[in-house]
């Protein structure tokens, strides 16, 4: 998540980010409009990989921790 926040938070980030979205050209929006968004995409699903492998991760350690007790 924090690789995330660093990606978008960049200068060459932001200027994609208002390249795609706050563009006064249509040429602009219409060629970084999916990149940015894919780029969005990829990120969002990178964060709810990283989720739900620490949730299955804290969940086995806490199991683990019962059986054993």
């Amino acid at each position: 998540m924090l690789l995330a926040a660093i990606i978008v938070l960049n200068p060459l980030g932001i200027d994609v980010i208002q390249a795609a979205f706050f563009a006064n050209e249509a040429l602009s929006r219409d060629i970084w409009g999916p990149i940015a968004l894919t780029g969005i995409a990829i990120m969002a699903l990178i964060v709810l990989l990283e989720w739900g492998t620490r949730k299955f991760i804290i969940s086995r350690r806490a199991r683990d921790a019962a059986a054993s007790s």
